[in-house]
């Protein structure tokens, strides 16, 4: 990876996408001797929520055949959890299509889940039955373009080499056209970003549930656009990192723009729904009563599953920054969780 940036500046989304995949190609980065941690890995109330959250909605559908699909699923934690949950109420996919491309996550995902088939993107995910799409913590890794305002006008974020390091600065072509126009007035050093790589993934998610049926749960830390702000930022042993330091051995996110991605979503013919925040979202599917349950079958854990329990719903913690949207085929009914369709 020290080749990034060596003879010419690269676009921060070019930077981000290739520094992320080499990360995740070379390495399991979850957990405590990894470099960051997951909801599904905090407890194992997360995945449970998002299994009755799918049971609902697919016994008001009718409990038709489908598939369970997940984006980005980690080491397989929440698909294991989800699913159980999903047995105990008769909610057996016909298949489990997991989107993955690293080796190394592909292998522990496996060990959890033997009868998973792997994709490498969800244009190769099959088409015989309705889907079910979760996607947790899976588009903040996606690369964002990043553009700034300059004294001549909008300019795209590059990365660069001076000096033995790199460094983010402006290109040198115009990008006015780039940003969104309610942000093209922002002062000038303001900082948008932009990810047509999440709304491309969307956008295929979309026009599969339209046609095929199903539902998508997509969960992440970020926010209702447009707005302005620099959000890309590096984890590395459970601590901020520098973005530009260590390409490839830091896991590089950004910030999610929930409104670009239903807005594809609404336009390839699905129903949007939310979003609303992690904190609501699990309470309105019983976590509460889930962790009562929990803490009587084990009393000497109930302090411990109660700090779980917080951290995944509290507002000073994931509760809040944390959003789910749901996206639904026409026909299917409203996900239990969020109000009206938008």
């Amino acid at each position: 990876m020290t080749e990034i940036a060596a003879a010419r500046g690269v676009s921060v989304a070019d930077y981000m996408a290739a520094a992320n995949a080499h990360y995740y190609a070379t390495r399991d980065p979850l957990g405590a001797a990894g470099d960051f941690t997951t909801a599904p890995e905090i407890s194992q109330m997360f995945g449970e929520m998002v299994g009755i959250w799918i049971a609902d909605l697919w016994t008001r559908a009718g409990r038709p055949a489908f598939r369970y699909v997940e984006l980005g699923p980690g080491r397989g934690t929440l698909a294991a959890d989800a699913l159980r949950v999903m047995t105990r109420f008769g909610c057996t996919p016909a298949g489990v299509e997991l989107v993955e491309t690293s080796a190394a996550l592909r292998s522990a995902q496996l060990s959890r889940i033997a009868q998973a088939e792997h994709h490498d993107e969800v244009a190769a995910l099959p088409s015989d039955t309705p889907l079910v799409i979760v996607a947790n913590e899976f588009f903040d890794a996606l690369p964002v373009h990043q553009y700034v305002r300059t004294g001549d006008g909008w300019r795209e974020r590059m990365v660069v080499r001076r000096d033995g390091r790199l460094h983010a600065v402006p290109g040198d072509v115009p990008a006015d056209d780039a940003v969104p126009a309610a942000l093209r007035d922002a002062d000038e050093g303001a900082i948008v970003e932009t990810a047509p790589a999440s709304a491309a993934v969307m956008q295929a998610c979309a026009f599969r549930l339209a046609r095929q049926g199903g539902a998508m749960l997509a969960i992440d830390y970020g926010h209702v656009g447009p707005a302005a702000g620099d959000t890309l930022q590096a984890v590395k042993a459970h601590k901020y990192a520098d973005p530009f330091a260590d390409p490839g051995e830091v896991d590089l996110t950004a910030h999610v723009d929930f409104a670009p991605l239903a807005e594809v979503a609404r336009r390839a013919g699905a129903i949007v729904h939310g979003p609303v925040t992690q904190g609501a979202l699990l309470r309105a599917m019983g976590i509460d009563a889930r962790l009562a349950g929990l803490s009587a079958a084990a009393p000497d854990r109930a302090e411990e599953l109660t700090g779980q329990r917080d951290r995944l719903v509290d507002p000073d913690a994931m509760g809040d920054l944390f959003k789910a949207m749901a996206v639904t085929a026409s026909g299917w009914p409203r996900p239990e969780g969020f109000g009206m369709a938008a």
